[in-house]
């Protein structure tokens, strides 16, 4: 029992350890690109395009309402996995973690000694993990994506009004930015890379940026497309306008540091209740009480 509990743990533990590795830190994008270039591991490239192919497939199995569809692409879309897969994955994981993970808790806890009304608890409780655990993920990388963007944009935004001022036309300065800030902000450049070709490829300036707004969620991305579109539709100067919108966000950062750091004394009451004044407390009164445990209690009982 207690060597199938450490098998058990170990295969957890490096399945977290490779999960998080491939993700922050290998790019498995361009190592299958440089193993397909060379010739070279094609066995494992195979192999992990075939778990892919198994998880799509069960994913074909699971049925689906098209609302429920569509709130899942959208979602997907937002937290920038786009590939013609990766809703078919999505159900696919959440199919194999629903039956996977009831049956390892079964044995795993079977194993153990746990039975009864435990039992069951610990394997609905694993159900519900494999069945939600997806979604939660998911909403987790949206809002991580939309953190990033939002304070990329400021910097985004300071460098489309160095183009536009130089001389260059709103598109080229979309493909401009989206150039510059491919490395350090990789999100915000796909997005204007993506808003850049639908220009190019016939769609109106105002529904491209329109769609830019919708696609990353963020109001403030939203407030910038606003005041793009009204410029373009009125014919005023873009690049007063951007320079416009530069400061008002600015002003709009500068409230939003005053205001969390007005919170921050009302947020500071309960750790300093519970962390800080214990320790004072124990340090400063604790010598005082063990006096008066071994000197005058002592005195008073012999007295």
């Amino acid at each position: 029992m207690v060597l199938l509990m450490s098998v058990f743990l170990f295969v957890a533990v490096m399945s977290l350890m490779y999960f998080f590795g491939m993700k922050f830190w290998v790019n498995p994008k361009t190592m299958l690109e440089r193993v397909t270039a060379d010739g070279l591991g094609q066995e494992s490239a195979q192999s992990s395009l075939a778990f892919h192919d198994i998880l799509a497939k069960v994913g074909n199995l699971v049925p689906a309402s098209p609302v429920d569809l569509t709130n899942a692409e959208k979602r997907l879309y937002s937290a920038g996995y786009r590939s013609s897969a990766a809703l078919k994955m999505f159900y696919g994981i959440k199919a194999v973690g629903t039956v996977l993970l009831p049956l390892v808790t079964w044995v795993a806890m079977g194993q153990a000694g746990v039975g009864g009304e435990n039992l069951f608890g610990l394997v609905a409780l694993a159900a519900g993990l494999g069945y939600f655990g997806p979604n939660e993920f998911v909403n987790h990388m949206v809002k991580r994506r939309k953190h990033r963007i939002s304070r990329a944009l400021p910097n985004a935004l300071d460098l489309m009004v160095v183009c536009v001022e130089s001389g260059l036309g709103l598109d080229q300065a979309v493909l401009q930015v989206s150039r510059e800030l491919q490395t350090h902000y990789p999100e915000i450049s796909s997005e204007f890379a993506i808003t850049n070709l639908e220009m190019r490829h016939g769609k109106q300036r105002a529904e491209a940026l329109r769609n830019l707004g919708d696609r990353t969620g963020v109001d403030d991305m939203k407030k910038l497309v606003a005041t793009l579109i009204q410029a373009d539709r009125f014919g005023t100067s873009i690049g007063q306008s951007l320079r416009t919108h530069s400061d008002f966000m600015r002003m709009t950062a500068r409230q939003r540091a005053e205001e969390k750091a007005a919170k921050m004394g009302i947020k500071l009451v309960f750790p300093i209740f519970f962390c800080i004044l214990p320790s004072l407390f124990v340090v400063t009164v604790g010598p005082v009480i063990v006096k008066i445990m071994f000197e005058l209690l002592p005195m008073m009982n012999g007295g």
